[in-house]
C-alpha cells in the first residue's frame, strides 16, 4: 500500500511540475514564409482572394482525396468560405477580410485541432515589377502542455508545406503572366 501511495504521489507530483513548467512556454505558436513572385500584385491577389483557385497551390485546400469540399457563393472576398468533409479530417476555412494590393486574411477550423489565423499579405517590390508575399499562421495553443510543446514543433510541421505552396503560387502566376 506504502507503495502505491509512493507512486501515486510520484505520478502527481511529476504532472504538476510539468503544467508548471509549461506555464513558461508561449501559448501562441507563429508560422511565417516570405518570397518573391515575379508577376503582377493583381495576378497574385486574384489567386489569394479566391477560395476555388486555393486547390491549385495551397496543399491543405485539399485535405485528403475522398475529402468533399462545398465553397460559398462567391467562394472569393470577404466572408467567403469552403467547407470539407473527409476520412482524415473536416473543416471550415473562411476569408475574414480582403483588401486588393494587400492580401487576404482567413480563419482555419479544423475539428479536433486549435483554430489557424493566417494572413497572406501582398505588396510591390521597389522596382514594382514583381510581389513581395509574406504569409503567416497564428495558432493559439492555450494552457494544456501537449498543445504548448506542439508549438516548438510547429515550424517544422507547417512551413514546408508553406514552403511548398508558396512555390506552386508562384510558378502559377508567373506562368499567366
Amino acid at each position: 500500500m506504502r507503495f502505491l501511495k509512493l507512486i501515486l504521489f510520484s505520478i502527481l507530483t511529476f504532472g504538476t511540475l510539468i503544467f508548471l513548467t509549461s506555464l513558461l512556454f508561449p501559448s501562441t505558436a507563429v508560422v511565417e514564409r516570405t518570397g518573391v513572385i515575379h508577376a503582377p500584385i493583381d495576378t497574385v491577389y486574384a489567386h489569394v482572394n479566391d477560395l476555388k483557385a486555393w486547390v491549385q497551390w495551397n496543399p491543405w485546400a485539399r485535405p485528403d482525396t475522398t475529402a468533399t469540399l462545398e465553397y460559398s457563393d462567391p467562394a472569393y472576398g470577404a466572408g467567403a468560405y469552403y467547407t470539407w468533409k473527409g476520412k482524415q479530417s473536416t473543416g471550415k476555412v473562411t476569408i475574414l477580410d480582403s483588401e486588393p494590393d494587400k492580401g487576404v486574411h482567413y480563419l482555419m477550423d479544423i475539428e479536433g485541432l486549435k483554430p489557424v489565423h493566417g494572413g497572406i499579405e501582398l505588396k510591390h517590390t521597389a522596382d514594382g515589377k514583381a510581389t513581395a508575399i509574406f504569409w503567416h499562421m497564428e495558432i493559439k495553443l492555450g494552457l494544456l502542455p501537449w498543445w504548448k510543446l506542439r508549438g516548438f514543433v510547429a515550424d517544422r510541421i507547417y512551413g514546408p508545406t508553406m514552403d511548398q505552396a508558396l512555390n506552386q503560387l508562384s510558378a502559377i502566376c508567373e506562368n499567366r503572366h
